[in-house]
């Protein structure tokens, strides 16, 4: 096996190849940082690289192996960790000048866990600032661009996180997802993103977000995020919300299919007016295939949901006062500007702005939980744009605004105030060979039954061994 095709192989089975000693940890780490230096100089998807660590921990993962003793489920495997989460030991600036030189002196449990199970920690991936957008470029680390058009955008904000992975720049990318940020870099650079259901992964010391946010992985395959959940998830003392329920057996239910399952098709949700004709035309051939594997599928229209973006802006908005109220003034002109115009904006509302946003969001569930009595699914396209351009904050065409990026992304946001689970799955490519992603939303607690349809897609219209020229 060559050295691309290495970086290529899902890490299932270079979990699988690494057990069985017919390839070696410090092979495949090898292999990756040599690819890393010669793509990411056209993506730019790290902040801050390792190598010397990384070949240390890959040379103790095969002695490990050598000596017979106990691996871990991911043992050997390149991992990278977006640098929204903290590291212990390892900068970690949230994209943000405010914190350039932060170097924490603890884990978050989720990394704790992947290290635990055996994977070795390369280096950080890129963000926007403090994940604010679902674009990346940021004043500290630049901009971030799409391995399958480097004059567009991956995504964000895990959009380092995507790059990475589409590019064959390792095995295993973490991700978080306050709005679709996970999902959204997902579908925009022909990956597979999880966003599991709040609290399933546990995330502390957590910082604003008001119970918005989501940590999961970004990977080729859906069995790679079954594999990365299955050594992740399961409750924490540190997390309040965590889920008092052990990892479910992620991998074992992928193959159990859809057959009888009820799902709803919603390529608007009832308000989306700013659908792309190509994702729209793109998306609902692609749903065509889960009728083909036994789903019994309906036309939704209108779930009857109504619009929630005035409660996100709302939460947005008063989300990112908070994370910058200490810093705003001295850092005034040294931070994305159009974060500081979110901030301000959040700033000026009131306490009762706050409030009633809170109680329109309880009565938004309330809304959303009933639909799931009627289906086990939920689809929808994505995003409702094609990628656009690396830099900007909303493509071209858009009225202008000086922060509102979330219209373009007007289906993920609502799962994450509704903390449903929700993943990205590659549905194909515009004309211009760029990809496009359909969103599975599935009940409450329900990731199995995400997983399982995206499998179930995955085997009917493969996608992975599709790779981005660059």
């Amino acid at each position: 096996m060559n050295r691309d095709d290495l970086c290529f192989t899902s890490a299932v089975e270079l979990a699988r190849m690494i057990r069985t000693r017919e390839v070696s940890p410090v092979e495949l780490m090898a292999a990756v940082l040599a690819r890393i230096d010669d793509v990411n100089p056209k993506l730019n998807a790290f902040t801050k690289l390792l190598p010397e660590q990384a070949m240390d921990g890959a040379r103790a993962a095969e002695h490990a192996v050598m000596k017979g003793e106990p691996l871990g489920p991911l043992h050997g495997l390149p991992l990278s960790i977006k640098d929204m989460v903290l590291t212990r030991g390892v900068t970690t600036m949230m994209g943000s000048r405010i914190f350039e030189h932060r170097v924490p002196d603890v884990d978050v449990p989720m990394v704790e866990r992947l290290r635990a199970a055996g994977a070795v920690f390369f280096g950080k991936t890129t963000t926007p600032e403090f994940g604010w957008k679902a674009v990346t470029d940021s004043p500290v680390s630049g901009i971030t661009r799409n391995p399958w058009d480097t004059s567009v955008t991956p995504g964000g904000s895990s959009g380092g996180a995507s790059a990475q992975i589409a590019a064959g720049m390792g095995t295993l990318a973490t991700g978080g997802d306050g709005a679709g940020s996970i999902r959204v870099p997902a579908s925009f650079t022909g990956l597979f993103g999880i966003k599991p259901q709040y609290g399933r992964i546990p995330f502390a010391p957590q910082g604003g977000g008001d119970m918005l946010a989501h940590l999961g992985p970004l990977t080729r395959t859906v069995a790679d995020a079954a594999l990365f959940l299955s050594a992740t998830a399961g409750p924490d003392d540190r997390d309040r919300f965590s889920l008092e329920a052990p990892p479910a057996d992620y991998l074992g239910e992928l193959g159990r299919g859809i057959e009888g399952l009820r799902i709803a098709w919603s390529p608007t949700l009832g308000y989306v007016d700013n659908l792309d004709p190509q994702v729209r035309a793109v998306t609902e051939e692609a749903v065509k295939a889960f009728e083909s594997l036994g789903a019994h599928v309906d036309v939704v229209e209108d779930p009857g949901f109504g619009d929630p973006k005035p409660i996100i802006d709302t939460y947005w908005c008063v989300n990112f006062a908070i994370v910058l109220e200490h810093y705003l003034d001295a850092w005034s002109g040294k931070i994305d500007p159009a974060l500081e115009a979110c901030a301000r904006e959040g700033m000026a509302m009131g306490p009762l702005d706050f409030a009633r946003a809170q109680v329109e969001r309880h009565a938004y569930y309330y809304r959303v939980l009933p639909f799931f009595d009627r289906y086990d699914l939920l689809m929808t396209p994505s995003v409702a744009t094609l990628p656009f351009t690396a830099g900007a904050l909303y493509p071209e065409g858009y009225a202008e605004h000086p922060w509102d990026w979330i219209r373009w992304a007007p289906y993920s946001f609502p799962f994450n105030l509704t903390h449903l689970p929700a993943a990205s799955v590659p549905a194909g490519f515009s004309r211009e060979g760029l990809p496009i992603g359909l969103q599975l939303v599935g009940r409450r607690f329900a990731e199995t039954t995400v997983l399982r349809a995206a499998a179930a897609f995955e085997e009917a219209r493969p996608w992975a061994d599709r790779r981005p020229p660059i």
